[in-house]
Order: C-alpha cells, then sequence, then structure tokens
C-alpha cells in the first residue's frame, strides 16, 4: 500500500533514526511495545469483537500518531532530540493520546449534545486538527499538511466565516459564505465527515489488517520468495532479469502494494542483474519503477485502493478485485512486452541455467507462502468481511510458518542427523516469538504513512463537503474542458500529477475522486465504478511521470543512474498506465461485462492496441519496424479507442495488417540469417 513517505520531504528522511545510529532505546523499545499493542487492538476488532465506528477510528488515529511523534522528532531524524525537541514531542505525544481518549470516553455525551458543542469539545477539536496535521508533516511531508492548511483557510473565507477579508480574494466561483470556528470543528472533529470518516475508517479497518498480513509475509521471506520464483520462471529467457522484475513486482504488490517499497525491495536484486545483463542502469531503474508501479493496481490487494473504492461505490470488495484483473494484467504484460522488445533489439541473451534457482527448489523452499494468498482468494470469493479475510489470512500465515518449522525439526532435521533437544526447541519458541514481535511491529510501523495520508484527507474531504468545493470544481472542469471528455480526462491526469508532487498515491485519489468524481460521472456520463478505476489509475502516475516520478528516482538510485533520464525511461514503459484507463471509458464493457462476444472481442482489441503502441514506440516488434508504419500505428491505435464500432474494427484491421507484415518481415530476416549462416559453415 501507500507505505513509503515522500523521499526529499520533512519527517521521510528514509525513516533514519535521530543521529542516524539508531533510535535511543527506550524510544526503539516504546515503538515496538506501541506498534505491537496496536497491531493486538486491530487483531481483537478484526476478528474477535468489532467495534463502534468512533471507538476504532479515534483508538487507532491516537496509536497512529504516538509512533509517528516516537518515530519521526520535530526537528528531523538525522538531529538527536535535545531538551527543547522533547518537551515538543512529549505535548504533541499528551496531545494525540488526549485527541482520542477524550472521544472514547465522551462518546455518549457528545452524541447527546448533537450539534450544540462544549467549549472543551472545540478546543479538543483545535489541538487534535492541529495535532493530524504534525504528524502529517512529520510521516509523510510538508506537502500534505499544506494542502490541510489551505483547505481550513479556505473554510473559513467568506462573508460569514472567521477570516471574512480572505473571502474578498477567492474568484466569484470558489466564493462560498464561509464558516465559523465552532461549525469548522463540528465538521472535522465531531462529526462522520471530517478526520474520522470514511478515509480513515477504511485505513483503521481493512487496510490495517492488509499491512499487517503484508509485514507477516515479508518477515517471514515471501519477497524473497516471489523474486526467486520469477527468476526461476523467466531467468533463461531474454532480458530475463528484466521479466522476473515485473512478475515479482507484481507478487509483491500483493504484499505491499507500494510502488517505493517494490523499487526497493525488488530493484536491489533485479536492478544489478539487468545491468549486468546489458540494459542501459537509466533503463534498468525505468523498468523496475514501471513494473513496481503495477504493484498499486494488482489484485487482490491493489493498494489501498480497492478498499477505498469499494466503499465509495458500495461495489462489493471481491468484486472491484475481479474486474481489476484484466485491467493489471493488460497493464503488466505491456510492461513486459517493453522489456522484451529492448531486449531481442540489443541482442540480449537470458542467464545461464546454473545462475538461476530451480522451480522445485523454490516451491519446496517457500510453499508456505502460497497457502495464505488462496486462503484469502477463498474467503473473499465466500463474501467473507474483507477485514475477517485478512485476520484469517494472518493467522494461517503462522500456522503455516509453525507448521513448516515443525516439519523442519520434528522430521527432517533428525534424518539429517540433527536430533530434536530442549535447548533447540528452546531456541525455536524463542526465534518464532521474535519473528511475531517484528512482524506485530513492523506491520504497524508501515501503516502510519498511509493512515495519516488518511486522516488529512479527511480534512480535506470534510471541508469539500461543508463548502461545496466538489460541485464548484466539477463546473470549472466542465468550463476547462468545453464539454470535452477527453480534454477533461487530460485535465484529470494533470491535476493527479500535481497532487502527486506533495501527496501520497491513496490521499491524491481521494482528493481527486472527491472533486472530479461528480463532474466523471454526473457531467460526462462516465460509469461510476469506472470514473473511480480512471482516478485510481491516474493517480499512480507520479511513480513514473517527470518531473515527480517518484518510484523512478528510487530506481535511478539503486541503478545509480540520472534521475529525470531514469524517469522518462520509466514514463516509457508504463505507458498502459494512461491507455488503459482511457480504454475503460469508451469500452465500458471491459469493466462492467456485456454479451460474450463484445468483451471477447473489447479484451482482443485492448491487448492489439497495447501491443501494436509499444511496437510503434520502441520501433521493433518481431523485426525493425519502419517510420510510416509507426507513424501509421498512432491512428489506427486512437481508431480502437473509438465508440464507433465501425471506426473500432478498422483501426483494428489497420494493426493487424501492420503487425502480420512486421511478423513477415521478421520471418524472412530470420531466414536470411540462417541462410547466411549455413554459407558461411
Amino acid at each position: 500500500m501507500d507505505l513509503t513517505p515522500n523521499p526529499g520531504t520533512p519527517g521521510a528522511s528514509d525513516q533514519e533514526p535521530e543521529g542516524g545510529h539508531g533510535h535511543f532505546r527506550p524510544v526503539a523499545i516504546a515503538i515496538t511495545v506501541i506498534g505491537v499493542a496496536l497491531s493486538l487492538f486491530q487483531m481483537y476488532a478484526a476478528g474477535i469483537e468489532p467495534l463502534g465506528l468512533f471507538y476504532q477510528r479515534s483508538i487507532h488515529l491516537a496509536f497512529i500518531m504516538v509512533l509517528a511523534f516516537l518515530a519521526f522528532p520535530v526537528f528531523g531524524t538525522r538531529r538527536k532530540r535535545g531538551v527543547v525537541g522533547w518537551v515538543i514531542d512529549l505535548a504533541f505525544l499528551v496531545a494525540a493520546i488526549a485527541s482520542g481518549g477524550y472521544i472514547v470516553w465522551n462518546l455518549d455525551a457528545i452524541f447527546s449534545r448533537a450539534g450544540f458543542w462544549s467549549e472543551t469539545d472545540i478546543w479538543m477539536g483545535i489541538l487534535t486538527t492541529v495535532t493530524v496535521l504534525e504528524a502529517s508533516r512529520r510521516a509523510i511531508g510538508l506537502g500534505m499538511t499544506l494542502i490541510g492548511i489551505v483547505a481550513i483557510l479556505y473554510a473559513f473565507a467568506g462573508p460569514r466565516g472567521a477570516l471574512p477579508w480572505l473571502g474578498e480574494w477567492l474568484p466569484g466561483i470558489l466564493s462560498h459564505r464561509g464558516n465559523s470556528l465552532d461549525r469548522l470543528v463540528g465538521q472535522l472533529y465531531l462529526g462522520q465527515e471530517g478526520i474520522f470518516g470514511l478515509p480513515l475508517g477504511v485505513a483503521a479497518t481493512y487496510i490495517f489488517v492488509f499491512v499487517l498480513f503484508g509485514a507477516f509475509l515479508e518477515v517471514t521471506g515471501a519477497g524473497r520468495f516471489f523474486i526467486d520464483l520469477a527468476y526461476a520462471a523467466t531467468g533463461r529467457k531474454p532480458g530475463g532479469p528484466a521479466k522476473a522484475a515485473v512478475l515479482a513486482s507484481a507478487g509483491m504488490g500483493s504484499i505491499s502494494g507500494s510502488a517505493l517499497a517494490n523499487v526497493v525491495t525488488t530493484g536491489a536484486f533485479t536492478i544489478p542483474l539487468m545491468k549486468k545483463l546489458g540494459y542501459r542502469p537509466a533503463q534498468a531503474g525505468g523498468i523496475e519503477a514501471a513494473a513496481s508501479t503495477g504493484g498499486q493496481i494488482t489484485p487482490p490487494l491493489m493498494g489501498a485502493g480497492a478498499f477505498l473504492i469499494s466503499e465509495y461505490t458500495r461495489i462489493p470488495y471481491i468484486d472491484i478485485v475481479l474486474i481489476s484483473i484484466f485491467p493489471a494484467f493488460l497493464y503488466l504484460g505491456t510492461v513486459y512486452l517493453y522489456v522484451h522488445i529492448v531486449a531481442m533489439k540489443a541482442g540480449m541473451k537470458g542467464m545461464p541455467q546454473a545462475e538461476l534457482p530451480k522451480v522445485k527448489a523454490v516451491l519446496a523452499a517457500g510453499w508456505q507462502f502460497i497457502l495464505p494468498l488462496f486462503l484469502l482468494i477463498w474467503l473473499l470469493a465466500n463474501n467473507l468481511s474483507p477485514m475477517r479475510v485478512g485476520f484469517w489470512a494472518i493467522l494461517s500465515v503462522i500456522g503455516v510458518a509453525v507448521l513448516r518449522a515443525g516439519v523442519e525439526m520434528i522430521v527432517l532435521d533428525p534424518r539429517r542427523g540433527k536430533p530434536l533437544t530442549g535447548a533447540r526447541l528452546a531456541d525455536a519458541v524463542r526465534s518464532g516469538l521474535t519473528l511475531l514481535v517484528q512482524a506485530l511491529s513492523l506491520g504497524a510501523r508501515n501503516a502510519v504513512a498511509v493512515s495519516m495520508a488518511c486522516a488529512v484527507a479527511g480534512i480535506i474531504v470534510g471541508v469539500v463537503g461543508l463548502t461545496g468545493l466538489g460541485l464548484k470544481f466539477s463546473s470549472m472542469m466542465v468550463a476547462l474542458s468545453d464539454g470535452n471528455l477527453v480534454a477533461a480526462l487530460v485535465l484529470v491526469l494533470i491535476a493527479s500529477l500535481i497532487l502527486g508532487m506533495g501527496l501520497p498515491v491513496t490521499a491524491s485519489y481521494i482528493v481527486l475522486i472527491v472533486l472530479v468524481g461528480p463532474a466523471l460521472s454526473q457531467e460526462f456520463g462516465i460509469p461510476l465504478l469506472i470514473a473511480h478505476l480512471v482516478v485510481f489509475w491516474y493517480s499512480q502516475d507520479s511513480n513514473v511521470t517527470p518531473p515527480v516520478a517518484l518510484a523512478a528516482f528510487a530506481g535511478a538510485a539503486i541503478a545509480n543512474a540520472k534521475p529525470m533520464e531514469t524517469s522518462f525511461q520509466a514514463w516509457k514503459f508504463a505507458k498502459g498506465l494512461y491507455l488503459i484507463p482511457l480504454f475503460m471509458v469508451y469500452n465500458p464493457e471491459m469493466i462492467l461485462g456485456g454479451p460474450l462476444p463484445v468483451v471477447i472481442w473489447t479484451g482482443l482489441i485492448a491487448i492489439l492496441a497495447l501491443v501494436a503502441f509499444a511496437a510503434a514506440i520502441e520501433g521493433w516488434l518481431f523485426a525493425p519496424m519502419d517510420w510510416v508504419s509507426r507513424i501509421v500505428t498512432v491512428p489506427a491505435t486512437i481508431a480502437v479507442f473509438h465508440p464507433d464500432h465501425v471506426i473500432e474494427a478498422g483501426g483494428a484491421a489497420v494493426l493487424l495488417v501492420l503487425l502480420g507484415l512486421n511478423w513477415l518481415r521478421g520471418r524472412r530476416h530470420g531466414a536470411a540469417a540462417g541462410g547466411s549462416g549455413a554459407a558461411g559453415v
């Protein structure tokens, strides 16, 4: 999920502890203890005794903010706290605990007041809002905090607001009557559309339990298993390590759901091997960034997006997962094709068999990681609550890990001459408990960024609801696009890129869908589910699109390449991120279904268009493509997106002819090369 802080922002210095030498031991212990407590609380609420809405969200946020203030000192993680730092951090720690404790302790009284808030309610609301904004600054960067502050100032601007003079500076379409302090605090702190609204609700339930599931898989070695499995499957093919990066990132996406986390995890293995095979450093970093972005859109987790889309559209989570399989396949398939074309153009070979793991050996060593994923999918298919599914999935990871260790110690090790002894059993128990604590603590720490993003997104959503900004923004969008759907989608793409400069992917999606969702679905007639998927897909573009390209910058660091060059490569390899949402809009049968022949036709022309477009960009498929074919491919691909079936079929026919001619050319080149080789012999 979108769990990695934005690089280059305050509070996002790779989570390096203060002084760069590790947290002060009592702080490290406190972080571990609180992380374990939060994870156990979430497990209890997920599988044993569900809590009420405000109890769950307020306790969760209090825990998360305490972790944020402990892990990220006020003056940054590279400096010691000092006396002043400790005074400030202790004040915020108390505020974090008080913000949740006040709601839990006084919930019945707050409900009974029903809008007639006491002075204490207002002051606690102010304290909580400030605390949330500061925790966000530390955990995910200044950009998110500034957007939250701007939203609050906007809510106050207006003739009846707390800052009437500010309303005079607003353009006419953005003006509103303004809100008093009491009204805004009631919306943000004491209502269901502010800090404790839907975004935090999803983070405090579904998202957290699946983040914790991913942490258990990570601690027990699932990441290495997926990488080895990908290498065993593709390593001997041309460009094998790059193809393994695509598959491994898809597998890792089902664990972390974070493009940055995928780059750092799989890229450490795949990028050096890609460079060794012949890929340029910028290409290697770009391929890994584009492939890792696919983890965000790959079922069953899709980052936090699948849960949020489900909550906003009221469509069951399992349905969101099922309809997202084919688009994810198209995206990852496109990246895989780019990788293959680059390898074939450069004449690359696969890796020697001796340097690759064997599929049987990999499966024998890591079969236990597959069982929880199958259980997860089976439980979802049986309409169990996603929160309960995550609970049982976590228990299954623990169960299969214990089973694997037991079989090793009791059955296999004695056959190898290692008898079971009390000392070995005690060591195994200690090791298992250590891993359990590590997983519980890691899951909580991984959830800090996404939960804080959702809390501040709640502030923005609350202000949008209070001021009617969503409808105003929709009117602006219609006016700017002049009613043209393509222009409107380009505006969404630009907005998502700008938001991505300061917001994590999850927050970018929430803010965008609140602002442009009404226009896309009501003004332009895009079905609600497709509108959400389009915005969600476009929210990923800050990972690979210059000049932001966060995932590409991480790939450049590992590849020792220039960041901008790497980001342009990632942008090229990730073209499916822009084309597939367009295809969803103009061919809704791909998502919503329809007559079987239409669905099959839609799927086939989508594959054809993506293959042809990739070949045109690279100038190669089965053989080099001439410039005329590459130029003709562009309008033919655009025709495939046209809603008129005749034009669509005409575009598909042109693409088939172009690719067919390229295939014949490739066969002739192969025959000529074979003939000259025979003559030489």
